[in-house]
């Protein structure tokens, strides 16, 4: 065959892998290379070097459509072992790429590769990968984008545009210098120097004036924001100057348009927002700042980037800035979580499940272990500690996926309980006894084709915070929440078993309750965790394995070679 028809054959197969894109071989599938390595960045005035996906932050944009599948290739020439989460892909019956570190793999040590099967299935939107091993997602992580299936549209216009707009944290030291730290010390991590977008912290942090990220738009088009948390510790308020917003979806879930000058958005969750440039033409500034209802440390500053219309204007001496609520503004968070709801049309039907089979009733606690001599960096000099049912999560050596497939001894306990192990005054005062927790590698075991309904119950323990709980391997409906403690029967008469949002991510209120409902329909190993990384680093985390199903097709695959 001719070197001519060699080329054309090719260029019609796919295009080659260049700065991120992907080697497309197949309809429907997608070849991603990512290289893991340490890339120097200047911010707030100061150079450092840092881990990075391909010398990017954030991370190359993974793109594909709806029910594709890619094979992301993560090559670590980094100085220690990493491994990729997809959040919110479901990855049917394939825990083997799902990421946890130790939990479904071993981590990718320095040198090595590992290729990740992303298989999606129903997911439409937005949704982002990231790093899964200690705090390293705080540099490396990036947006997922998942189109419509060619020949299907959006349930809305389609917009002029799109950008992906993530917000991030940037620390001035070295990220896993400080956890590593505050591990040892058992003291809570000094917080971030300041937020970013895209990458850049933006007006008013210093030396960030002039690098502010900039998104340039046209006077009377609609533009569609796939807006990423890639927060570590902070549920963030976010909106445009002058300009209202629609947010249209959440986490690669369409929901009921709803219209608002800003939204809450909580670490690990994503968000699709119409905005149309219908002001007179300028510079407007986008900006995001914490909502952070507690009295743990946090980092105090804002973020920003430019809304900048084309054409010709005088640019003005003083960039209009949005109106966010307060950052301990509980009331403005509610106004707006609270109004979410599906889309629930006959296009996009909701089936809420009914029957539950299994309930599991879960405290959600911030706690310390006991340290001689009082020898620790936390309070009372006691380690730092967080919980669920007043267990602290402890990570094994070996992965429970491996563990639980191969039937492996002594590396996890399959008795997570469904309740705590006592009943107290949970958003109350509480006493000492609820202060310390019991330390263990537990696991829930569900029957596959259970509806299962979890109620994470926020306590005073500690510290009361919000929680963003995210389960792997599942969306699921948030079906209730509300303040205090959760009863049976008074609570589940507030539930919205209409409409309620299908989400892999959600914010635990301060002192208060939320409810969820799935079918357990996907066997495997899958984390379940606080998205505060805080928290998660001091076990408020834990393990549902979905046991097999009757048939082939509803089981685990095989272990991948």
């Amino acid at each position: 065959m001719g070197v001519k028809k060699v080329v054309l054959i090719l260029a019609f197969l796919g295009f080659l892998y260049l700065d991120g894109l992907p080697l497309c071989t197949a309809s429907g599938v997608h070849n991603y290379t990512y290289i893991l390595k340490e890339t120097n960045f200047t911010r707030l005035c100061s150079t450092k070097s840092m881990l990075t996906v391909n010398g990017q932050f954030p991370g190359p944009v993974l793109r594909v459509q709806k029910g594709d599948t890619a094979f992301v290739t993560v090559q670590n020439n980094g100085k220690y072992g990493v491994t990729i989460h997809w959040h919110g892909v479901k990855q049917p019956r394939n825990p083997w790429s799902d990421g946890p570190e130790n939990i479904t793999q071993c981590p990718i040590k320095p040198g090595k590769k590992f290729t990740y099967e992303v298989v999606f299935s129903d997911e439409e939107g937005t949704l982002w990968w990231h790093a899964h091993s200690d705090w390293s997602r705080a540099t490396v992580h990036g947006a997922i984008v998942i189109s419509p299936k060619n020949g299907t549209s959006y349930p809305f216009p389609k917009p002029y545009a799109e950008e992906v707009i993530i917000l991030a944290e940037w620390f001035k030291g070295d990220v896993k210098e400080l956890i590593d730290e505050a591990t040892a010390s058992g003291a809570d991590p000094d917080p971030s120097d300041s937020y970013t977008l895209n990458g850049q912290p933006g007006y008013p942090n210093n030396c960030s004036i002039e690098t502010t990220f900039r998104f340039p738009v046209q006077y009377g088009k609609t533009y569609l924001l796939r807006l990423v948390n890639a927060g570590m510790n902070e549920e963030m308020f976010f909106g445009i100057a002058k300009h209202n917003i629609t947010v249209v979806a959440q986490d690669a879930a369409y929901i009921k348009p709803i219209t608002t000058s800003y939204i809450m958005i909580t670490p690990g969750q994503t968000m699709d927002i119409l905005v149309t440039a219908n002001q007179a033409p300028s510079y407007y500034y986008i900006a995001a700042s914490p909502f952070f209802d507690s009295s743990a440390p946090y980092d105090t500053t804002n973020t920003s980037a430019i809304l900048q219309y084309t054409g010709n204007y005088t640019i003005p001496t003083t960039i209009p800035y949005p109106t966010l609520p307060n950052v301990t503004d509980k009331a403005a968070a509610d106004n707006f979580t609270t109004r979410i709801r599906s889309l629930a049309s006959a296009e996009h039907p909701v089936y809420v499940p009914k029957n539950v089979t299994t309930r599991i009733f879960i405290t959600v606690s911030v706690n310390q272990i006991v340290c001689a001599n009082a020898s620790c960096g936390g309070p009372s000099g006691n380690r730092l500690s967080a919980s669920l049912n007043n267990i602290s999560f402890v990570t094994p050596s070996t992965d429970v996926l491996q563990a639980y497939y191969k039937s492996l001894p002594n590396v996890f306990d399959k008795d997570f309980p469904n309740l705590p192990p006592y009943k107290f005054n949970f958003t109350g005062d509480v006493g000492n006894n609820t202060l310390y927790p019991s330390l263990g590698t537990k696991a829930k075991l569900i029957n596959y084709g259970d509806v299962v309904e979890i109620v994470y119950q926020g306590t005073n323990v500690g510290n009361a915070e919000n929680h963003p709980m995210h389960l792997h391997g599942f969306s699921f409906y948030l079906v209730g929440t509300g303040y205090g403690n959760f009863g049976l029967t008074n609570s589940t008469k507030t539930y919205n078993l209409i409409d309620p949002p299908e989400v892999n991510t959600i914010g635990v209120p301060k002192n208060g309750w939320a409810a969820i409902r799935f079918v357990a329909n996907n066997p495997g190993v899958w984390f379940m965790h606080c998205h505060l990384e805080r928290h998660a680093s001091w076990g408020m985390d834990t393990v549902l394995i979905v046991k097999n199903g009757p048939t082939k097709e509803t089981s685990i695959r095989p272990t991948p070679s």
